[in-house]
């Protein structure tokens, strides 16, 4: 490992005259300044945290205010934020997790702290979000994973979720599907208005509509005992129901047991497909046709986003959406007769 004295010796002057160079504490003759930095480039000098942030007058870490509300699927929330430090590991910051449901005042403290560069916000809501209006009165550059109603004054990026309800919708449609339902997040998700749940909603229901299709919307607890009663009441409410959408990663395990239970086979009576990540898609009993949550290029987004405002470097949009991708696997078929 390079240390600072190296670069000393290189440049030909005291590891003190290396320090003001990176701090800035003193003044150095340009010409002084340039011969340590080209030492540096050419030894591959990487210095400590704590003068880069003397430097530069950062702490070299952002906030991830990531809430593990009731209802918050964890697995696909650390996918989330695991991303969001591989991200910020490439910019050579660090990243602080915000879990508590604490609303604007854990931002505002973290914020008056000076401890953070900026601030990645998730779990966003449609409507009334109370952080969103502290966001865009702090001095503080902030991202939002999630897209809220009005995102005037904000910097968000997400999967397009409502694009997604509709693709599932319309892949369903185009097999012929005709009485279909959407199986989604747990009832206190909806009561939240989190953004992402609203909208698949809304791309659900605005396709089936415009498909002529029989639909409904049924929100589930994420256990094993509230599927079985989804799919019951499914039946027992639409008997020629064919097709289904989930969206709501915990359960897809034991909804498919829950219809085979009750007599329909995926996907040979019942087609199925899903909003989750890929690799659970995969590894399912049934390999479930889905669209991808892309938890790695929205973390790396948000991150982007956030540096390019921390650097005033590049343009920064209101909305990034990212669009979605629909991989078939197993679990949908053309319609069968019953």
């Amino acid at each position: 490992m390079v240390k600072i004295t190296d670069v000393a010796r290189h440049a030909g002057v005291s590891p003190s005259t290396v320090s003001y160079a990176l701090s800035g504490k003193r003044p150095i003759s340009e010409e002084t300044r340039r011969r340590v930095e080209r030492s540096i480039n050419e030894l591959g000098y990487r210095p400590h945290a704590g003068a880069r942030a003397l430097a530069s007058s950062r702490s070299a870490v952002l906030a991830l205010a990531i809430p593990l509300r009731a209802g918050v699927h964890i697995p696909v929330a650390m996918g989330f934020a695991v991303s969001v430090v591989t991200a910020a590991r490439r910019h050579d910051h660090d990243v602080l997790l915000l879990t508590q449901e604490e609303g604007e005042d854990g931002l505002r403290r973290v914020a008056d702290t000076a401890l953070v560069d900026g601030l990645i916000v998730m779990d966003v809501q449609l409507h009334d979000d109370p952080r969103l209006p502290l966001l865009r009165a702090l001095d503080l550059p902030s991202v939002l994973i999630g897209v809220p109603a009005d995102p005037t004054g904000l910097t968000c990026v997400d999967l397009d979720f409502r694009a997604a309800g509709e693709l599932c919708v319309e892949r369903l449609a185009a097999l012929g599907h005709r009485v279909i339902a959407l199986i989604g997040s747990p009832p206190e998700v909806y009561v939240r208005r989190t953004a992402f749940a609203q909208r698949v909603v809304q791309g659900f229901t605005a396709a089936a509509d415009r498909r002529g299709l029989s639909s409904s919307v049924h929100p589930c607890e994420a256990t094993p005992a509230a599927a079985r009663l989804v799919a019951e009441q499914l039946l027992r409410e639409q008997p020629a129901l064919t097709g289904v959408v989930v969206h709501n990663e915990a359960i897809l395990t034991p909804l498919i047991d829950a219809f085979e239970d009750l007599g329909l086979r995926v996907p040979a009576d019942l087609s199925l497909t899903a909003i989750c990540p890929d690799d659970l898609a995969e590894t399912l009993p049934v390999p479930v046709t889905s669209v991808a949550v892309p938890s790695t290029e929205v973390g790396a987004g948000a991150v982007d986003l956030l540096m390019r405002k921390l650097n005033g470097t590049g343009h920064t949009p209101e909305t990034t959406l990212l669009p979605p991708r629909l991989t078939e696997r197993a679990s949908t078929v053309a319609r069968a007769t019953r």
